[in-house]
């Protein structure tokens, strides 16, 4: 017993959520005496607790936002040094870049790949089989938007002003908001996507959304592939070094991640690989913390995978103009999400609701979802940040740390790789 229990803390998060699709599936499918192996009234409890979690999530999801863009706002533009600016807009582009090839390969590959299947209304989603015992209403203390302005207008003031009680207060309140993601809702998130698999199991259309999922698991692995070997070209023609032989040697940090699926245990192994590229060990000292906190392709990709999966099979009215402008906000709010377990998808919930109109069920499915390929985004992602090392490293020709504002950089990567190490033990992205 103590082996299994051992087994299932160290599989983190993401062996929990798969466990609680499974059981959800295995109980909701299997008939005994001409019902379900999972009681109606006992299936009713665990619908009731996912309505009221949907609630509490929908209650955070502006608190998460402020308690996490703002900060992250104030840190990138606190006395931005020259290589700072440079690094932040190269992982922008980059994020950028895996957003709308992801966009652009779902979109014309969709259609046929998915063909019939369907991941059934919104309404279905959430299940008509089934019904809360009751529902506790909790509105928002103010809406997603209003929080994303909020913060960009905060964070980017905070920038511009000496450090002071305010500063200090937005770092206390992350701190809040980072406890109540990795102590509440992380761990609430298996029983929460159990209760909405068990409602779609009873209801008949679980297998059908399986079916949908699994299709764009392949697409985006694929997608995984496609933007490391265009990350690790275009740092390969303009470094002159051969970018197969850069992306091999990236491997170890690739399949570190793989294991570790944090961005900041990986921290050690991805400053190893970037130095055998030939990157100095100013330059990589300063990158590869600092990509760590913000360079996030690959989560960006996946994020933008399932929810295209879900508006086209849902036939949701999403102009090409609108997803546009959700890969533009995605890709500043992936800034906020390092350090946080599962925080990239929490981060990226305001907008997906706010600018696609994701309802609770389509968010419970984004979140299961991405915490499957949570891995294989993380690995991308810090495979990725080797690339622009080494970009860098040949834009600065040995100038980091002499000319610019490089202390004010430099302490804002270490800055970060110290917080990323505090949460080493939980994923980070």
């Amino acid at each position: 017993m103590s082996q299994v229990r051992h087994f299932l803390a160290k599989g983190g998060i993401l062996l929990w959520v798969l466990l609680a699709i499974v059981l959800a599936v295995i109980l909701g499918s299997i008939q005994v005496g001409g019902s379900s192996l999972m009681p109606t009234p006992v299936a009713r409890i665990f619908i009731t607790f996912t309505s009221i979690f949907g609630q509490f999530l929908s209650f955070c999801i502006p608190l998460i936002i402020v308690g996490l863009v703002t900060p992250a706002i104030a840190d990138l533009g606190r006395g931005a040094g020259k290589w700072l600016t440079v690094t932040a807009a190269i992982a922008y582009a980059s994020t950028l870049f895996a957003g709308f090839l992801t966009y652009f390969v779902c979109r014309a590959s969709f259609p046929s790949l998915l063909g019939a299947h369907s991941l059934a209304s919104a309404e279905e989603l959430g299940g008509d089989e089934l019904t809360s015992f009751f529902t506790i209403e909790m509105p928002q203390a103010f809406g997603v938007m209003t929080a994303l302005i909020l913060s960009f207008l905060i964070g980017i003031g905070l920038s511009m002003v000496p450090r002071g009680v305010i500063r200090k207060g937005f770092i206390e309140f992350r701190a809040i908001i980072t406890a109540l993601i990795e102590k509440v809702i992380i761990p609430l998130l298996p029983p929460y996507i159990f209760g909405i698999f068990l409602n779609m199991t009873m209801g008949g259309g679980v297998w059908s959304v399986i079916s949908v999922l699994l299709r764009v698991v392949v697409v985006v692995l694929l997608l995984e592939v496609v933007i490391l070997g265009t990350q690790f070209g275009i740092a390969g023609a303009f470094t002159k070094r051969n970018p197969v032989k850069a992306l091999a040697t990236m491997m170890p940090a690739y399949l570190t991640a793989l294991g570790t699926s944090s961005s900041a245990a990986t921290i050690p192994v991805t400053l190893r690989q970037v130095r055998k590229n030939g990157v100095s060990e100013a330059v990589s000292s300063f990158t590869v913390p600092l990509c760590a906190t913000i360079h996030l392709a690959g989560s960006t990709s996946k994020i933008v995978a399932f929810s295209l999966a879900i508006i086209m099979t849902q036939g949701m009215d999403i102009t090409a103009a609108q997803y546009a402008g959700f890969i533009f906000m995605l890709g500043v709010t992936m800034v906020a999400a390092p350090g946080v377990p599962g925080g990239a998808i929490m981060a990226a919930t305001g907008i997906l609701q706010s600018m696609l109109g994701f309802d609770d069920p389509a968010v419970a499915l984004m979140i299961a979802t991405y915490i499957g390929l949570d891995a294989f985004g993380t690995a991308t992602n810090v495979t990725g940040d080797g690339a622009i090392a080494m970009i860098i490293d040949k834009l600065a020709s040995g100038r980091i740390g002499d000319e610019g504002d490089p202390e004010n950089a430099r302490e804002l990567a270490f800055d970060g790789m110290a917080y990323l190490e505090k949460v080493s033990d939980t994923p980070a992205q």
